[in-house]
């Protein structure tokens, strides 16, 4: 927006300076001829202006509404990783392998409890009490899932495309524990394809807080632990159903 309005202010400028020239240099009797020119240009200039910064508000709507329809699926990609991972301690590398687990597995009902024992400790009885945990029943992944459309979770809305997912391990800590970490994204160019080129080439380069950061539409990192995305919160605005 600042462009525009530095273009406003020069041309402004620019056209006081022309119009004392044709006072000073041109025939009066041209005068008309040169005036009407001269708002002809201006009012092409005034449109283009408009037409620019149209087209900027018109390309935020957009971009908007496509980013919203992309997050939305990979929150569901998201949540599909870290049900499995709940499950199998580890992420699905591809997402026939999520699907499947979706539609055949279960997550454990975990109880819970204390107990205690007596034991003998230096000749003498002592009564310890610890933790059990036990595994009382299941319950179908797919209840968590039944209101979701994971089945073209991998899907990039608006496109031909699918989400490119991959997975690895990281080391964290003193003690170097090796820890699964997963990855699904789109380049931006792919979500917004058909839209003015050099806009898009912007979006690419954005890493404010309050827009969808970099090059990529994604969920989760190859670099680290982490399960968030890349977008800011207000394409969070709807409560995310828990997989557990």
């Amino acid at each position: 927006m600042l462009q525009f309005i530095l273009l406003i202010v020069g041309l402004i400028v620019a056209f006081f300076f022309l119009a004392k020239l044709i006072v000073n240099f041109v025939p009066k009797k041209v005068h008309w001829i040169i005036s009407l020119a001269l708002l002809a240009i201006a009012a092409l200039l005034a449109y283009k202006i408009y037409d620019g910064v149209m087209g900027n508000i018109r390309f935020h709507q957009e971009k908007q509404k496509r980013y919203a329809k992309v997050i939305d699926n990979l929150k569901i990609v998201r949540d599909a990783e870290l049900a499995y991972k709940r499950v199998k301690g580890d992420y699905a590398k591809d997402f026939n392998t999520l699907v499947h687990f979706i539609d055949t597995d279960s997550f454990p009902e975990i109880r819970t409890f204390e107990e205690s024992k007596t034991v003998v400790i230096r000749g003498i009885s002592q009564e310890v009490e610890y933790k059990v945990v036990d595994t009382i029943g299941y319950h179908s992944v797919l209840e968590s899932f039944k209101d979701k459309d994971y089945k073209n979770m991998m899907k990039v809305p608006g496109t031909n495309a699918t989400f490119e997912l991959a997975t690895a391990y990281v080391l964290k800590g003193a003690a170097e524990i090796k820890t699964p970490v997963f990855e699904a994204k789109i380049p931006k160019k792919t979500v917004l394809a058909g839209m003015n080129t050099n806009l898009i080439e912007q979006e690419t380069n954005v890493y404010a807080v309050d827009q969808v950061r970099g090059e990529f539409v994604s969920v989760g990192t190859l670099e680290d632990v982490k399960e968030s995305g890349n977008w800011p919160p207000s394409y969070d605005t709807k409560k995310d159903t828990d997989t557990e």
